[in-house]
């Protein structure tokens, strides 16, 4: 689609902004606010402020913004005290939500009467500030703000900023003429990134479909099966061996639980820490956390080697890596166990992509959610059942592995890659028609989109 421009512009004191067009108005947002709605946390130690979601007040924080663009239900509900208890003024619905602190910038708008945190402002523009344009207009200026907030430990905002912050102002007509431009073209993108998106979720099913498939049943599609003799493992090929993990291993150990390891006792520089951050993404060059070279003698027994097995056990469990070699020595935080496998037996890597199927995440997850400690332990990994096969047949399916891995990233980077050029032309289609670089006046929606004039 082609777009045309103003016929002529104007210099405007926006300093990242060059030119609007002639006719439009440059003011600050104040001056088309009826209001501006501060927020607060009641005391979350007072249990009679707070009760669960959809029996109170909806209690609008960070997270629910990044989840949903109109909001009905939020993680947690305020009763009628928490909202007395700090003064709390009631947000009625239809108002836009402007973050403050830290995630600068996203627009929500409240879909039920609702109260907000502190990093969360409440924006009612007055009748001549059209509220779905205005709502572009806020995310349009996200790429600018740093210009405009106070940065402490962290970038924020206040009231009096947002207040005076840039607005391009049209007439009405106009400002609603672009809004149904820009929800028209917007909703044929959210469409097109929702496909891409549902493509990789399919995509990493079908991998690890694949990869499980291979690392409990082999390769061979006609090799004769025998029964496990675990109902949720199933049948395994007939050569291959079962054993319980303990078996597997000839050294193992846990985090530091408690008082032992704390962040207090982290430093900038030292013996690195390893925990989920590295564990979850399968990336030992990422993290910064660090003890010093005589807290490490104290936690010599926690130290990791090339190709020992780290798993996690808290928060988010059952995810596997293995230690590469070349990496910077360190120790397991309370979070990962770790184990050094008898490599007589089963390669580590083999280890790693059997617990990584689908079958034993499931059993790792409801052994999980059956713990006293909400998490895994060292004996309900030893007592998982490993199906393998001869270490030639592990190396043989590794390669195998190795190689559906790298055709389905290639397919998951060209679809991703779409995804995010599909956004950059949202937010850039969205900046252009909010700040007068195209002219929508004659727009028209196509005969078969039923969009209010």
């Amino acid at each position: 689609m082609k777009f045309i421009e103003y016929g002529t512009y104007s210099d405007c004191i926006f300093p990242l902004i060059d030119k609007i067009p002639s006719h439009w108005e440059e003011q600050k947002i104040k001056f088309q606010l009826n209001g501006c709605i501060a927020g607060g946390t009641p005391d979350s130690d007072s249990e009679v402020y707070w009760i669960e979601s959809g029996r109170g007040t909806p209690w609008v924080a960070i997270a629910d913004m990044t989840r949903f663009d109109v909001i009905t239900a939020t993680e947690k509900d305020v009763t009628d005290r928490g909202i007395a208890s700090k003064g709390l003024q009631l947000v009625p619905k239809g108002t836009l939500l402007y973050s403050i602190f830290a995630s600068l910038g996203k627009v929500a708008e409240a879909g039920v009467d609702l109260v907000t945190n502190q990093a969360i402002l409440a924006l009612v523009p007055k009748a001549t500030l059209n509220r779905k344009y205005f709502s572009y207009w806020l995310k349009s200026i996200e790429p600018y703000l740093m210009y405009f907030c106070t940065s402490n430990t962290q970038n924020n905002l206040n009231a009096e900023k947002v207040r005076n912050l840039p607005l391009f102002l049209p007439s009405n007509i106009e400002q609603q003429r672009i809004a149904n431009f820009l929800d028209h073209e917007t909703a044929k993108i959210d469409t097109q990134i929702a496909k891409q998106q549902e493509l990789i979720k399919l995509l990493k099913e079908k991998r690890q479909s694949v990869i499980s498939h291979a690392v409990t049943k082999g390769l061979n599609p006609n090799a004769p099966m025998r029964e496990s003799g675990v109902e949720w493992l199933g049948e395994v090929p007939e050569n291959w061996m079962v054993s319980k993990f303990k078996y597997l291993v000839v050294e193992s150990s846990a985090g530091p639980y408690g008082s032992s390891l704390t962040k207090s006792m982290y430093t900038h520089a030292g013996v690195r820490v390893y925990g989920q951050q590295q564990v979850i993404p399968d990336d030992f060059t990422i993290g910064d956390y660090y003890i010093s070279e005589s807290k490490f003698e104290t936690m010599r027994r926690y130290e990791v080697f090339p190709e020992d097995v780290l798993i996690s056990v808290m928060g988010t469990v059952g995810k596997v890596a293995v230690v590469p070699y070349g990496v910077e020595r360190g120790v397991i935080n309370p979070r990962l166990v770790k184990y050094r496998v008898n490599k007589n037996k089963i390669l580590p890597l083999f280890i790693k992509a059997s617990i990584l199927s689908e079958v034993c995440q499931s059993q790792l997850q409801f052994s999980a959610q059956g713990s006293t400690m909400d998490g895994l332990n060292m004996q309900i990994l030893g007592e998982l059942p490993i199906a393998f096969p001869t270490l030639n047949d592990q190396e043989k399916i590794l390669e195998e592995v190795s190689k559906v891995q790298l055709k389905f990233s290639l397919s998951l980077d060209r679809a991703q890659r779409a995804v995010d050029l599909l956004s950059e032309r949202r937010t850039a289609l969205i900046s252009a028609a909010v700040t007068g670089k195209i002219d929508v006046r004659d727009w028209q929606p196509p005969n078969d989109a039923a969009i209010a004039a």
